[in-house]
């Protein structure tokens, strides 16, 4: 535990990148759940829907258009500034809504990208103003002026926003959109599959997933009542082929692990456990990339499509959100994308199987395994015990370690969510089946870290960071978060901490 190790801190363009994308994934993840209350409105109450309604179908735009980039906005400034960031951001991106509400050249486009972008600038303004007076405003007056500062800039950046900012978002909004509209009409759609499946992978998807596919297509399903473009990244056809592969002409431990990953994967809808096996052996990229296009085409053909976003990726999630006519074509689409990815997979599996087995390699996922973590922060429970630590997955403390009570855990990753949340739950029931009680586990992104936690348990790459975020915490570094010997150490501690014995 108090082991220090040495983190090389990842750079470059990809990791920037990723960073960026995190950061809008970290807006927009939060709010799912009302994306999905949305689409269920939609689904039943709109002309074309299960049950229309006119009276409750007007709940439809309102949301569309108001409350999703306002959470949006919120979010991001809380991301930058807490709660008066959230407020000044939500201000100042009404400035956006009503302006292009207002005007019949830009009006009909929800302001997704104009919250992304306007919301944090704000709240980033409003921190850099509140730096200018801290520490000198007499006492009785810092509510006059943190309220009237918080107000003044918010109407300020609404009406900037209101003039300036809204023609130049809504300006991209319709070039990206006239350039989805394009490659639809060409017939050139499936194409994105080349660029969307490899960043997957690479955790680049969020960049592209939620800055730009999931505005324009709540903007296609709010006048056509659904979108194709939500299933160019969600569509579970791809990673279920792929592992389907791996389950039947894979090798050793890959092998093993392949039908547990399924269950994940397609039900739960944690894409990135499959992604160990592409960096395996990355010419699998190829299978991925077929099943995609494969996918999408069929889409296409039928013009099937969901109503809204399907986080996560389950196939429950997707069929939730299906379209009421697009039942037939999104089925289809997860199985031919399945299949398609299941024979050229299992056609590359098969012609390098001799070669493997000649270089020893018996389907070992380790260094695929660090490659996925190093580039997403978390991983997978299917994962744990694939991956023989030993003096690799190192633990560094900036505190006593052993003689530092500890009685809130954290897990912290990119997003906060997925892998890593079962990664939690695993210390969670260790800790319980160790009897030990009064000890909180939770999982959250690095961004919101408090510095309240006693002890963070990050990925090696992400430790560093995390340190920034919370100073005066325990930090542990471990290269696998679901099947960690850290863990252990962990338990040891805590039950030392309360008197625990067996």
């Amino acid at each position: 535990m108090t082991t220090t190790s040495t983190t090389t801190k990842p750079g470059g363009a990809r990791v920037r990148v990723q960073r960026f994308g995190t950061f809008l994934s970290g807006m927009v993840m939060p709010n799912i759940p009302a994306f999905i209350a949305w689409g269920l409105i939609t689904a039943l109450f709109i002309e074309t829907g299960w049950t229309p309604n006119a009276q409750l179908a007007t709940l439809v735009a309102p949301i569309l258009y108001f409350l999703l980039p306002l959470l949006i906005a919120n979010t991001g400034g809380r991301m930058i500034y807490d709660q008066r960031g959230g407020v000044v951001a939500t201000i100042a991106t009404m400035g956006i809504i009503a302006a292009t509400m207002g005007d019949p050249v830009f009006s009909g486009s929800p302001m997704f990208l104009g919250a992304m972008i306007t919301g944090p600038i704000a709240a980033w303004l409003m921190k850099k103003v509140d730096s200018i007076w801290e520490g000198k405003i007499r006492a009785g007056f810092e509510m006059l002026v943190n309220n009237f500062s918080a107000g003044i800039l918010g109407a300020i950046l609404a009406i900037v926003a209101f003039f300036g900012l809204a023609p130049i978002i809504q300006a991209i909004t319709t070039a990206l959109g006239a350039a989805v509209n394009w490659l639809i009409d060409a017939g050139l759609l499936p194409l994105a599959s080349i660029l969307i499946e490899p960043a997957k992978v690479l955790f680049l998807n969020n960049a592209i997933n939620h800055g730009v596919l999931t505005p324009l297509a709540l903007q296609q399903s709010e006048e056509t009542g659904k979108s194709v473009l939500f299933l160019l990244e969600a569509n579970p056809g791809p990673g279920l082929g792929l592992l389907l592969a791996f389950s039947i002409f894979g090798l050793g431990a890959a092998r093993a692990t392949a039908p547990g990953a399924i269950i994940i994967q397609f039900f739960g809808g944690i894409h990135e456990i499959y992604f160990p096996y592409v960096l395996s052996k990355p010419i699998l990229l190829l299978a991925v990339i077929a099943g995609g296009m494969s996918g999408v085409a069929t889409n296409v053909i039928f013009d099937s499509g969901l109503v809204s976003v399907a986080s996560p990726g389950s196939i429950f999630a997707i069929l939730a959100v299906t379209a009421r006519d697009s039942f037939l074509g999104v089925i289809l689409s997860v199985l031919i994308a399945a299949a398609v990815s299941f024979v050229v997979a299992s056609v590359i599996l098969r012609a390098s199987r001799k070669r493997d087995l000649a270089a020893g390699n018996a389907g070992d996922l380790s260094a695929a395994v660090a490659a996925t973590q190093s580039a997403k922060g978390k991983n997978s429970s299917v994962l744990g015990g694939l991956v023989s630590e030993g003096t690799s997955d190192t633990g560094s403390a900036t505190g006593t370690g052993t003689a530092t009570l500890v009685k809130n855990i954290v897990f912290a990753c990119d997003a906060g969510m997925g892998s890593s949340a079962m990664g939690a739950s695993v210390l969670r029931n260790k800790i319980k089946k160790a009897g030990v009680t009064d000890v909180t586990v939770t999982n959250q992104s690095i961004a919101n870290l408090t510095g309240d936690a006693d002890l963070v348990i990050t990925h090696q790459d992400l430790t560093d960071r995390a340190r920034e975020k919370s100073p005066n915490s325990q930090h542990v570094s471990v290269d696998n978060f679901m099947n960690s010997p850290k863990y252990d150490e962990v338990v040891e501690i805590v039950k030392r901490n309360q008197g625990v014995t067996e």
